[in-house]
C-alpha cells in the first residue's frame, strides 16, 4: 500500500505556502464531486467532496468509506480556510474497523493544537507549523487534495511543499512537470492537466500524479507504484477515456466481440496521391491490468505512440480499450488470456472486412502480457499473417512472477530466512490461485481479491513453450536490455522455441532485436527499475523500437501470400 499515505489511521498535515507577500492563486469552482477509490484496479471505496465558498473563506468537506480489509469510514472530514486560503480548523469524525476516531485541530499563527480520540484514548498534540501554510491534508481520504490541486495551478516545476503530519511522519511534496491530458466523457471533452508529484520520504520517494480540470478541481489522484487511483465519477465511468495521443485522420473503431463491443481507434497513413487503396494492417494488444487503447503507463502512451509510428510507415493500425475498460463493453473480471486472445481475433476479423485492408496481411503485435495474448490468438487463427512480441515472457507466468520477486528481494536488505519466507509465501499464493485450495491458511496481509481472478490465474498457467509450437506464423521478438520486469533472457528463450517449430516459416522469419538502454515500457532509461518510471524525462517510445517493428513488417509482409 502507501507508506505515509497508507490506508491507516487519519492524520492532519499542513503544507507551506509561497513566500510571504505572494498572492494566493487558489481560485477554484465550488461544488460537489464523488470519487471512486481503486487499489490495483479494484474499487475499495467512495468519497463525496464538497468545496464551498463564503464571505469567511473556503471550506472543503468530505465523507466516504473504504471497505475491507481497510474498513474505514469518514462520517465528516472538513478543512476550513480563510479568504486567503490559510487554514484555521480541521475536523475528522469517523471509525476504523469499528472503533471511533476523531481529530479536531485549531491553527493559530504558528501553533496547531490537535485533540485526538483513538482506541478509546484521548490525547492532545501541539505542533509548530509555518504561519503561511496553505494546505491541510489527511491520509485515507482525499477530499483535501482539492486544495493541493488548486495550489498546483501556479506551482513551478521543482517547487517543494513541506507536509507536516502531527500523528505521522512529515515529508515533502516535490512538484514535477505538468502536461495536457484531455479526457473524453459522454458529456464533454475535459481539458485536464496532469502534474507529476513526488512524495520525498526518508526511505525512497513515491511518485504520483494529480490531474485537474479547467477550473482547478481535482479529477484524479494516483500513487503509481502503489496501485492507488482516486478517480472522479464522471472520469471513472467506463464511457470515459483519456485522449493521450491522436492523429488528424484517426477513426473511431467499434469492434463486435463476443456479445459486446470493443471501442478503439483506427489510425491510417496520411493520404497522398501515391497511397495505395488497400493497405496491410496491424492490431496492437496491451498488457496486464486496466489498459486502455493507448497503453498508458506512467504517463507514456505505449500503444498510442507505436500506432502513430507504424501508421506513418504506411500501415493501418487498430488499438482498443481492453474489455470492461474505457469505452469497451464486456467484463474484465471474468476474462483471462484466452478471452483476451478472442478479443484480438475479433479485431483481426473486423479489419479483414474493411475494403481498405489487405486481409492477407494483418499482423498482431502484443506488448508485455499482450505478447502472450498475441501468441494464443495466432495459434488459433491462421488468418493472422505474423506475430510481434514486445517485452514478452519466454517462461511460464508463475516463473516470471517469481523472477520479478527475486529481483525485488535482491534490492532489499533481508536475512536469508526472511527472503525465503517471502518466496515460500509467493509460491503458496500461486498454488492457491491455480488450485483454489489453501486460502484459509494465508496470512491476513494477502489480499485474495487482487490475485484470485481469471487474468492472474491464466497468466500463472501460461506457458509459451506449449503455445509456440502451434504458431506457424513469422515471429518478431523485441526486448529492451534494461527491462527489469521481463528479463532479457526471456527473448532468448522465445527465439529458441520459435526456431524449433515444425512446419514453421524459415529460420530467417524468426527475428529477435535486443535494444540497449531500453526498459520494459520501450523507452530510454538509466536503471530500468519500476521506481524510475514516474521520473523518466523521456516519455517517448524509442525510435529504435518502432524502426525494428516497421523494418520487420515491411520485410515479412512483402513475402506474405
Amino acid at each position: 500500500m502507501l507508506a505515509t499515505l497508507a490506508l491507516a489511521a487519519p492524520h492532519v498535515a499542513a503544507a507551506q505556502a509561497p513566500a510571504q507577500g505572494a498572492q494566493a492563486p487558489f481560485q477554484i469552482d465550488p461544488g460537489e464531486a464523488t470519487f471512486t477509490i481503486f487499489v490495483r484496479s479494484i474499487p475499495i471505496g467512495t468519497e463525496t467532496v464538497t468545496v464551498a465558498r463564503s464571505a469567511d473563506g473556503w471550506t472543503i468537506t468530505s465523507s466516504g468509506r473504504l471497505g475491507p480489509p481497510v474498513d474505514i469510514v469518514a462520517r465528516r472530514l472538513q478543512v476550513r480556510y480563510n479568504a486567503e486560503w490559510h487554514p484555521f480548523e480541521f475536523t475528522y469524525d469517523g471509525t476504523a474497523r469499528g472503533q471511533a476516531q476523531s481529530i479536531h485541530t485549531l491553527i493559530e499563527g504558528t501553533k496547531a493544537t490537535s485533540d485526538i480520540v483513538a482506541n478509546n484514548q484521548t490525547s492532545q498534540k501541539i505542533d509548530a507549523i509555518d504561519p503561511n501554510a496553505l494546505v491541510v491534508m489527511a491520509s485515507n481520504f482525499f477530499g483535501p487534495y482539492e486544495a493541493v490541486a488548486a495550489r498546483l495551478k501556479t506551482a513551478a516545476v521543482g517547487a517543494e511543499i513541506p507536509i507536516f503530519g502531527p500523528a505521522q511522519l512529515s515529508f515533502t511534496i516535490r512538484v514535477g512537470e505538468t502536461s495536457a491530458a484531455p479526457i473524453q466523457t459522454t458529456a464533454r471533452l475535459i481539458n485536464a492537466r496532469r502534474t507529476h508529484i513526488s512524495l520525498i520520504l526518508p526511505g525512497a520517494p513515491l511518485d504520483g500524479e494529480l490531474w485537474t480540470d479547467e477550473s482547478g478541481r481535482m479529477v484524479r489522484f494516483s500513487m503509481i507504484a502503489q496501485g492507488l487511483d482516486v478517480v472522479r465519477k464522471d472520469v471513472a465511468a467506463v464511457s470515459s477515456r483519456s485522449v493521450t495521443i491522436s492523429r488528424p485522420n484517426d477513426e473511431p473503431a467499434k469492434i463486435p466481440a463476443n456479445g459486446f463491443i470493443l471501442a478503439g481507434t483506427l489510425s491510417r497513413p496520411i493520404q497522398t496521391s501515391t497511397t495505395p487503396k488497400i493497405l496491410p494492417a496491424v492490431v496492437l494488444v496491451g498488457g496486464s491490468g486496466a489498459i486502455d487503447r493507448d497503453g498508458l503507463a506512467f504517463g507514456i502512451p505505449v500503444l498510442g505512440q507505436l500506432a502513430d509510428a507504424i501508421a506513418d510507415a504506411g500501415f493501418i493500425v487498430v488499438r482498443y480499450d481492453k474489455r470492461g475498460i474505457g469505452q469497451s463493453g464486456g467484463r474484465a473480471e471474468s476474462a483471462g488470456l484466452a478471452e483476451y486472445a478472442e478479443d484480438a481475433r475479433a479485431a483481426v476479423q473486423w479489419l479483414s472486412k474493411r475494403k481498405d485492408v489487405d486481409r492477407k496481411k494483418i499482423v498482431v503485435i502484443g506488448h508485455s502480457e499482450g505478447g502472450a495474448v498475441a501468441l494464443i490468438a495466432a495459434s488459433k487463427d491462421k488468418s493472422i499473417a505474423a506475430v510481434g512480441l514486445l517485452s514478452a515472457n519466454g517462461v511460464t507466468g508463475a516463473q516470471l512472477i517469481l523472477a520479478q520477486q527475486a529481483h525485488a528481494l535482491d534490492r532489499l536488505k533481508l536475512s536469508v530466512a526472511d527472503r525465503q519466507a517471502k518466496v515460500d509465501l509467493q509460491k503458496k499464493i500461486h498454488e492457491a490461485v491455480l488450485t483454489g485450495k489453501g486460502w484459509e491458511t494465508m496470512p491476513a496481509e494477502v489480499n485474495r481479491r487482487q490475485v484470485d481472478n481469471p487474468e492472474f490465474q491464466s497468466l500463472l498457467a501460461n506457458d509459451p513453450a506449449k503455445v509456440i509450437p502451434e504458431v506457424r506464423q513469422p515471429i518478431l521478438i523485441v526486448q529492451g536490455e534494461l527491462d527489469t520486469q521481463v528479463e532479457p533472457s526471456n527473448a532468448d528463450r522465445l527465439e529458441a522455441m520459435a526456431k524449433k517449430r515444425k512446419n514453421a516459416p524459415p529460420v530467417n522469419m524468426v527475428e529477435m532485436v535486443k535494444l540497449p538502454g531500453i526498459n520494459h515500457l520501450l523507452v530510454p532509461a538509466t536503471t530500468g527499475e519500476v521506481e524510475e518510471y514516474g521520473a523518466l524525462k523521456d516519455k517517448t517510445v524509442s525510435p529504435a523500437v518502432t524502426q525494428a517493428i516497421v523494418t520487420w513488417l515491411t520485410k515479412t509482409l512483402s513475402a506474405a501470400r
